[in-house]
């Protein structure tokens, strides 16, 4: 692994009980996260701000978003950074946007788009992949569902939408 990015500091986002065999595996890898994220784990943890971007062997990730999605007026919102995956043919190939509904104002190939979260209505979901409207998209943020209860939230996800909607195998590669 050349890279590991971390869109924010949420314990579903980063495991620190799984980061140091991550990292003692990968001890080459580039470690980039969100700014209150990167001060929290330090060095050397580079801070990545919205407008970064990043030059990844073939690959460059841009730093896009900022901000968490509302999960309460009285909670603080923290940071967030989603990240769009491009090469020379294609500026956003892939967008992961994190914890947050941030729309890139540009045509995304796959989207990793949130399924489910404690901050968002199936409603918003839907208008979220609208919005993108990529070619295709990965759910992700799923696990707060009941694994019997998460075809109702892909079934509207791929019934309400133009998007070519595809469930990935847990935990496994896939190229698309």
């Amino acid at each position: 692994m050349s890279a590991i990015l971390i869109t924010h500091q949420h314990p579903d986002h980063i495991d620190v009980t799984r980061l140091p065999t991550l990292l003692e595996d990968n001890p080459a890898a580039e470690l980039y996260a969100d700014p209150q994220t990167a001060a929290q784990l330090g060095e050397p943890w580079r801070a990545v701000h919205v407008g970064d971007e990043l030059p990844l062997a073939e690959l460059t990730v841009r730093a896009v978003g900022g901000c968490h999605a509302v999960i309460h007026p009285e909670i603080p919102v923290i940071e967030n950074i989603s990240y769009l995956v491009g090469d020379s043919k294609h500026r956003a190939r892939l967008m992961h946007p994190g914890d947050a509904l941030f729309v890139p104002g540009e045509q995304v190939d796959v989207l990793a788009t949130p399924a489910a979260a404690p901050w968002m209505k199936i409603s918003e979901a839907v208008d979220y992949l609208r919005a993108v409207a990529p070619a295709r998209a990965v759910p992700i943020h799923q696990a707060i569902v009941a694994p019997d209860a998460r075809g109702i939230y892909y079934g509207r996800l791929t019934e309400m939408t133009t998007t070519d909607f595809q469930v990935l195998p847990e935990e496994s590669a896939v190229t698309f």
